[in-house]
């Protein structure tokens, strides 16, 4: 039993439920003009909306330092005449620390916002846009930054959107033209489809049972056995983005064999950042009541090898712990944008010095981060090179130019699946 419970030390309690406090070391690169003309003061912008509406937003155009790899892109708002500030946040290209760096320009005597950066042209990134029509606390102080901060509206240029994580609203994004594109998650007539149901598992952590989605791909019951994907936020994953797609294609295509996904539900905010911080007590509701649980419904492996643990910011901290604790379970641990930052202040970096100081375990990683993660990315490639160095040579490592962010996991998730499985 000793590589049952590889990782037996006590994880801290009582940290805090935020990542560090750390300032963009870069600033956002800005651009002072826009990719368009924009309309004169006092003159009509109804031809000029027109155009935008056409074209859809933001709007993208070639780099005025002339470098091919790069572009400019410009986010617009049309307001009202109550509109005092308007606040546009690219997922991970603001710093809470310098918060007018992301309010947009106004045209005087039009009803004209925008905001104007430099990117390179493999870039995506969902975005945030915030509105003060007129009702807050007076621009400039720190009470109306944090009420902005409350208004929240889509962009109605853009027709391209996810879910938002929490409340399931839209949330617009943007692909520069050399940015992956996630056509693996695209629903295919042709491919065999599978079904995904919702479970109420019964479990020894509080509250008796969890709720847990369960993929079974086509052709489950003629399988001798089938690999496990354990995909953690699954309430998101599942209903909301649609991981059935993804599967159903990449088996369809031959690109992975038909799996079997168990994909747990965070419950809440709270909850998740009790049991998402290497929690022993649900590391092994993963490993000793869920994949029992399948097992006991499915043709599922017993094989570690054939198993993957997957994850994303908190989820994939849990999930790099979860395998190093049973890696006679979890063989794989698909981790993006992990949060190997945990716990903010004293003992921070704590998975990455457990695992420095213990020998090497039959584990491989499969880990990806946006380098726009100035946050997380400091801690990432510290873990990588404590992998390197503790001989986990057969492990991964990649970044991405994106941020902490649905739209970006969802290429690299996909990716993962085929790294570890598709063999």
């Amino acid at each position: 039993m000793a590589i049952a419970r590889a990782f037996t030390s006590r994880p801290p309690g009582g940290t805090p439920h935020h990542p560090p406090r750390l300032p963009r070391p870069e600033p956002v690169p800005r651009l002072a003009e826009p990719v368009c003309a924009l309309p004169e003061p006092g003159s009509g912008t109804e031809e000029f909306w027109a155009a935008v509406r056409d074209r859809g937003t933001p709007l993208v155009g070639p780099d005025p330092l002339g470098d091919p790899d790069h572009r400019a892109v410009t986010f617009l708002w049309r307001g009202g005449p109550g509109t005092r500030a308007v606040e546009v946040l690219p997922n991970k290209l603001g710093d809470p620390r310098d918060p007018d760096g992301n309010l947009m320009a106004h045209v005087p005597g039009t009803d004209v916002w925008h905001w104007t950066v430099r990117l390179r042209h493999d870039w995506r990134g969902t975005y945030d846009l915030y509105v003060d029509e007129g009702e807050g606390p007076a621009p400039g102080s720190a009470e109306h930054r944090r009420w902005l901060r409350t208004r929240r509206r889509t962009d109605p240029f853009n027709s391209r959107a996810l879910p938002h994580r929490w409340d399931a609203g839209p949330v617009p994004y943007a692909e520069l033209p050399a940015a992956p594109r996630a056509v693996d998650w695209v629903p295919r007539p042709d491919a065999p489809r599978g079904t995904l149901t919702e479970h109420a598992v019964p479990t020894a952590l509080p509250g008796g049972s969890r709720r847990v989605w369960l993929y079974t791909p086509p052709g489950a019951e003629d399988a001798a056995e089938l690999p496990v994907l354990v995909l953690l936020d699954g309430e998101h994953w599942g209903p909301r983005l649609g991981l059935p797609h993804l599967l159903d294609n990449l088996a369809a295509d031959g690109r992975i064999p038909p799996v079997a996904a168990l994909l747990p539900d965070a419950a809440d905010e709270a909850t998740r950042w009790a049991e998402l911080s290497c929690d022993p007590g649900y590391a092994d509701f993963l490993a000793d009541e869920l994949l029992p649980w399948a097992a006991g419904r499915l043709p599922v492996t017993a094989d570690p090898a054939r198993t993957v643990i997957a994850g994303q910011s908190l989820g994939g901290l849990t999930a790099a712990y979860a395998a190093l604790r049973s890696p006679h379970r979890f063989g794989n641990a698909l981790v993006q944008s992990g949060s190997f930052w945990w716990p903010a202040g004293p003992g921070a970096e704590w998975l990455t010095r457990e695992l420095a100081a213990a020998p090497r375990l039959p584990v491989r990683f499969r880990l990806s981060f946006g380098t726009q993660e100035w946050v997380a990315l400091p801690a990432a490639r510290r873990l990588r090179d404590v992998l390197e160095r503790s001989g986990y040579h057969d492990s991964s490592y990649r970044e991405f130019n994106g941020g902490h962010d649905y739209l970006c996991w969802r290429t690299e998730l996909a990716d993962g699946l085929v790294e570890l499985l598709g063999g």
